[in-house]
């Protein structure tokens, strides 16, 4: 069984395995993907802080990282997630 389809046995919360399918299928072969709380809560019809939630299930749960991005002129960019593989 591949580590992706095994998030259905763990013991999450039925909105963290959604959020993390969700970021799986955006994420780019290492794992990686950015989408917004807002873009990730309007998708899958949840509210923004049952994203946040779920996002925080994952990192406790150690499925999840996620990095601060930053722009050039030293405001904050989106979130960078990078999923355990």
């Amino acid at each position: 069984m591949s580590y992706f389809s095994s998030i259905y046995a763990e013991e999450l919360p039925h909105r963290a395995k959604a959020v993390y399918m969700y970021l799986k299928d955006r994420a780019d072969k290492d794992g990686k993907c950015w989408p917004a709380i807002g873009t990730i809560a309007r998708e899958l019809h949840l509210s923004r802080s049952t994203v946040k939630r779920a996002i925080d299930d994952l990192i406790q749960t150690g499925h999840l990282e996620k990095e601060q991005r930053w722009r050039e002129n030293g405001g904050k960019s989106s979130l960078l997630y990078k999923l355990r593989q």
